[in-house]
């Protein structure tokens, strides 16, 4: 009997629910992928809380890795037995569970080199890093960058992307040890932002000009701190909202504080095409495969205690990428 991670009414983590279900046959175009790690990522609570609605129940889950074990008519670039990954915000939500069928114009290819654990820590989050280090701007050797959440598994894949671009990396923080997995990740300067001013170290380092670009996972809480951190032109990316939604943004603001920018982009935009994504998807696992890239799966916990994962997630606590095995 196949399992999935459902919820029947939003709230904390104590909603999800394990339970057995019933997994039907791939119709024309579609997929059935059985699962074997899948991605934790902090978006999932934001279903689970209501932030983002979805009809109710509904399962849980963006992302996974697997083994293709049925196909419907039509698809002509995957078969049975193929080795893919996937991050699909389709409805229904799916990925924790065993079994889950989708379209098949989602999945990605799994290279041989890249293990399914290696693929569900890092497909959502790496392609993240992959637009913001390829798509969002144009970077130039030597320039400094802010990374908020420079620990974090997106954090920590955009750091050490950053170094193969000639950057300089300014990563905040909230512990000692967060700053070892931060500093092991690339990150050339450590901003311990509870206990420090985050705007004057940046001014510090970088002899009072500013940054830039700021990458922005936080949102509410680093929003005005972040555009403070910008030099003159710079661009904010406010990639994430982990704090919550950032402020309405005031144009006269921007201009006061030196003509900056504030983009809030999603992944979404920048996989829709199955060739960029494929594009993106090939870059991340080359760098991966190579050795570029170290993904650093820090937390695994079984589907079924997914509620814990949640917890643990909210909490802050987490380090890297985290997953959830079948």
């Amino acid at each position: 009997m196949a399992q999935a991670i459902r919820f029947h009414k939003v709230g904390g983590p104590d909603v999800l629910r394990l339970e057995d279900v019933v997994v039907r046959e791939p119709a024309a175009g579609e997929v059935r992928v059985r699962h074997h790690a899948i991605g934790l990522n902090f978006a999932d609570t934001y279903y689970r809380t209501g932030l983002y609605p979805v009809p109710l129940p509904n399962g849980m889950g963006v992302e996974a890795s697997g083994v293709i074990e049925a196909v419907g008519e039509g698809v002509a670039d995957f078969r049975v037995g193929d080795r893919v990954t996937y991050t699909y915000t389709g409805s229904p939500l799916g990925a924790y569970s065993t079994h889950f069928v989708l379209p098949a114009r989602h999945l990605i290819a799994l290279p041989d080199e890249i293990s399914f654990q290696t693929a569900a820590a890092c497909t959502m989050r790496g392609l993240t890093a992959a637009y913001l280090m390829r798509r969002i701007t144009t970077y130039r050797d030597g320039d400094t960058i802010l990374l908020h959440a420079a620990a974090g598994g997106v954090g920590s894949i955009v750091a050490q992307w950053a170094k193969l671009l000639g950057l300089t990396v300014i990563g905040t923080v909230s512990t000692p040890e967060k700053a070892a997995v931060a500093v092991g990740a690339g990150v050339d300067h450590i901003v311990y932002y509870r206990d420090e001013d985050t705007a004057a170290r940046v001014r510090e380092i970088t002899g009072g000009e500013g940054v830039p670009v700021v990458l922005d996972s936080i949102g509410k809480a680093t929003y005005e701190t972040s555009l403070d951190c910008l030099a003159r032109r710079g661009l904010l990316v406010c990639f994430g909202t982990s704090s919550g939604p950032i402020p309405p943004i005031d144009p006269m603001q921007l201009a006061i504080k030196g003509s900056l920018f504030v983009t809030r982009p999603g992944l979404a935009d920048y996989i829709a095409d199955p060739a960029e994504r494929a594009e993106l998807a090939g870059e991340l696992f080359g760098h991966i495969a190579a050795g570029r890239i170290n993904v650093q799966v820090n937390q695994t916990y079984p589907l079924a205690e997914a509620a814990r994962a949640h917890t643990q997630l909210e909490s802050g606590a987490l380090t890297g990428s985290s997953i959830l095995t079948v």
